[in-house]
């Protein structure tokens, strides 16, 4: 398969592109360093990505950023930047992508548990993983031409935490979470969240 990997210089985005690269040709994309890169607010860098890339198989979206903030202290402005990255970078992923996707292709996209599993000071990202499963769940009613739609909700990727030097006893592998993306590529499911909490997809 040809496969779109936004995201790819992050812990996760990495681990994903080692993994389906063994199997597939992926085309890494960042989002100001390599080759490819792209702006996902900005919709006419999305289509200019795949202006240049062409008919695809697949896309798997790492992207978005995320705000942490308390209640009273987070701006309009840091909802409002987790909304545009986090939720209408991808659902602008899949609008535009669609266009460019093969029949019988697949659209991974990336929300998290905080969705279900919220902690204080991340009210703005809870909002937008969950917003991101309910589009997922939802867009994949819509779609033809037998092209899927799924999302991945990773817990606490292990890396990242050791990044922000905290205790990552609990936390997943980035190579763990990218079998759950590998699950949704190469699977046959439509309109599922493959939460990567614990060990590989099984």
């Amino acid at each position: 398969m040809k496969i779109l990997a936004i995201g790819a210089n992050g812990v996760v985005g990495r681990a994903v592109v080692d993994l389906l690269s063994q199997e597939h040709e992926v085309i890494a994309v960042g989002h100001s360093q390599g080759e490819i890169t792209v702006d996902t607010e900005s919709q006419e860098s999305i289509r200019s990505l795949f202006e240049r890339v062409g008919m695809i198989d697949a896309i798997v979206s790492t992207a978005g950023n995320g705000q942490m903030g308390s209640l009273e202290d987070m701006p309009d402005s840091g909802y409002q930047t987790v909304l545009n990255s986090k939720v209408m970078g991808q659902v602008n992923l899949v609008r535009i992508g669609l266009e460019y996707l093969n029949k019988g292709g697949s659209i991974t996209l990336t929300s998290g548990q905080s969705s279900v599993n919220p902690m204080p000071g991340a009210a703005a990202i809870s909002m937008a993983t969950a917003a991101v499963n309910a589009f997922a769940v939802a867009a994949a009613l819509e779609l033809k031409d037998d092209k899927r739609l799924n999302a991945v909700s990773p817990a606490f990727v292990k890396e990242t935490m050791e990044m922000l030097r905290m205790d990552s006893t609990y936390g997943i592998p980035a190579e763990d979470v990218a079998t759950y993306y590998q699950a949704s590529v190469e699977g046959q499911s439509n309109g599922k969240v493959f939460n990567a909490i614990n060990g590989k997809y099984e």
